[in-house]
């Protein structure tokens, strides 16, 4: 599923809902049947817009031109389905977490360089949206075993789709358990860094990578920082180092 330029998903969305509008209704389906219907085509689209706000424009745009035009009358309720469409995309609880922030897919074609893995090794992008992390670790390593969770089932539906060849679940990226995966691939924001790195430090296996694009995790000393090309960091953390691991590097 590629991304389509702004604003052009918002003008498919407001013109496919009219016409499944229209032909609902052709049908004889009830107004509040052709409007939850209507709305599929636009959730659809948002999946391919980055941002909260663009995604509730993509969404409300044409429930809001259906109540200006008056082409259908509807009860109160009736216009809780936009609302509900966004959040079945971006869950309240994850807005807790990160927005959904793609992964450019260059950004850790260097990471073997600097955390070799085994192949087969198992890796994990935690909070994984609709793939781009996983498509980035994929081209990292070929040979690696992928793993995604993501909370909202949509994005973990679309993600699922983009990336068949990796395992994705729906799921709470903090409740997970991570001891299983040689790296952990992370895209979040300022705030849950502290939680991440207690996390990484609790159960990641010794020798195990804690990877992080952008943010760093200040608790955690840095095996490396590497620089995209837009100059965004590239944060490369063994949060429970090998024996003696610790000791060469203070040393260095």
């Amino acid at each position: 599923m590629n991304r389509l330029r702004w604003p052009l998903p918002l003008l498919l969305a407001w013109a496919l809902a009219w016409v499944v509008h229209a032909v609902c209704i052709r049908l004889g389906i009830g107004p509040v049947a052709a409007l939850g219907l209507a709305l599929l085509p636009t959730m659809a689209l948002a999946l391919t817009v980055q941002g909260l706000w663009r995604r509730l424009f993509v969404l409300a745009g044409f429930p809001m031109a259906l109540a200006i035009s008056g082409a259908a009358v509807l009860p109160a309720w009736a216009w809780l389905l936009p609302l509900t469409a966004l959040l079945l995309l971006y869950p309240v609880r994850a807005w807790r977490d990160a927005p959904l922030f793609p992964t450019p897919l260059d950004a850790l074609t260097d990471l073997p360089l600097h955390a070799p893995l085994p192949a087969g090794a198992r890796l994990l992008d935690a909070g994984c949206g609709l793939g781009d992390g996983l498509r980035a670790l994929r081209r990292a390593y070929p040979a690696a075993e992928l793993h995604g969770i993501e909370w909202s089932w949509p994005l973990r539906a679309a993600c699922a789709l983009r990336c068949p060849w990796a395992t994705v679940r729906r799921g709470d990226l903090w409740k997970g358990e991570w001891s299983s995966y040689a790296l952990v691939y992370l895209f979040q924001r300022p705030e849950t860094m502290p939680r991440a790195t207690a996390k990484a430090k609790a159960e990641l296996a010794p020798g195990a990578w804690l990877v992080s694009l952008e943010f760093e995790a200040t608790e955690l000393q840095a095996v490396q920082v590497l620089r995209l090309r837009d100059g965004r960091p590239l944060w490369i953390y063994q949060p429970n180092p090998f024996p003696g691991e610790t000791t060469r590097r203070n040393m260095s």
